[in-house]
């Protein structure tokens, strides 16, 4: 089972033949306009202001961001696995209830909930990539499960990683102050430690370049192996050189979010990838709606009461981390159904 090409029916649909000019190359030339602009900024001796540096994430809450999650209730009816009263109620139970212990979680255990986020969004993250690279692509490089397995490392790595590595600083306040909405110190400086540091930095990068030689080995310099090289290659230089908040908001939004929105179109086939975004819009935008109800609500619970732009931002991020849980189980679901780890 594990030594075959992954086959997923989306490959098939018209959404899937445009994934190159809907969504990889626009992510591709966003993200190298975000490089070219920092080291524009750096040689001018120019820092990025705080509303700059929160922009893309302030985009991300109506733009593709938040939204992408936000047609998870209709997944399982789409992929034909059940009715759709069924399936809305299904989902609704998973995100209640695996939603609603990762928000206590983060209530009586903040730190703990912090690491977790991340650690959850390393392997989310990596898990979009994958399904990505074999169902759009065709990464015949990626035939064996295991290969998959450290892809999906890889591909999650430097979002998660590589600011680690070159920001530690901002990192680490980014962390904090999550963490400090619930009146918490972010006590865990052997992460931040240089040798901690230098060890996730040289396992992260030697699991790449062994991961990409594997693969050249095995199927040789193919179309497949060419893009997952040049994304990763691409994905280490953003991250190694954009700060933290820039990057990652920017990755959220036009490589991860859209990626993902596109998978889902693609389950119901549309006519078009133009059909298909509007149809996705359409959808998604009631429970956007509801979710940023919630959002406000959850920003009633914590302890702090969040007003400068750092808390804002960290209220958000948390609130992501909540519903992040539920909408990886609901994509975990999907991954099985179409046979991305088979």
């Amino acid at each position: 089972m594990g030594d075959r090409p992954v086959v997923v029916t989306s490959r098939e649909a018209p959404l899937a033949r445009a994934y190159d000019r809907v969504a990889a190359r626009p992510a591709w030339a966003a993200c190298i306009a975000v490089v070219a602009a920092s080291a524009a900024s750096a040689l001018a001796g120019v820092s990025p202001s705080p509303a700059v540096r929160y922009a893309p994430l302030a985009v991300s809450v109506v733009l593709l961001g938040l939204p992408h999650g936000a047609v998870d209730h209709l997944v399982p009816a789409r992929a034909g696995a059940t009715t759709r009263r069924r399936s809305v109620l299904a989902v609704g139970l998973v995100y209640l209830f695996l939603g609603g212990a990762y928000a206590a979680l983060w209530l009586v255990a903040p730190v703990p909930a912090a690491l977790s986020f991340v650690a959850l969004t390393w392997l989310h993250w990596g898990q979009g990539d994958v399904h990505a690279l074999t169902a759009f692509v065709g990464a015949p490089h990626l035939r064996d499960r295991w290969r998959r397995v450290v892809t999906l490392l890889v591909r999650g790595g430097p979002p998660m990683v590589v600011p680690l590595l070159a920001f530690p600083d901002r990192y680490r306040a980014v962390v904090a102050a999550w963490v400090g909405l619930f009146g918490r110190s972010l006590e865990v400086a052997w992460l931040f430690a240089p040798t901690t540091r230098a060890a996730l930095g040289v396992g992260l990068a030697a699991a790449t370049l062994a991961t990409l030689a594997a693969g050249y080995r095995v199927a040789g310099p193919t179309r497949g192996w060419r893009v997952d090289a040049g994304e990763t290659a691409l994905l280490w230089l953003l991250f190694l050189t954009v700060p933290p908040l820039v990057a990652v908001g920017t990755y959220f939004c036009v490589w991860h979010s859209l990626r993902h929105v596109l998978r889902v179109a693609a389950v119901d086939r549309p006519a078009s990838a133009a059909g298909a975004l509007r149809g996705f819009a359409r959808d998604a935008a009631p429970l956007t709606a509801l979710a940023l109800v919630l959002l406000g609500g959850f920003g009633l619970l914590v302890p702090a009461e969040p007003s400068t732009l750092s808390e804002l931002g960290a209220l958000y991020l948390v609130f992501v981390a909540v519903v992040t849980l539920p909408h990886v189980a609901v994509v975990t679901w999907l991954d099985d159904r179409e046979g991305v780890w088979a």
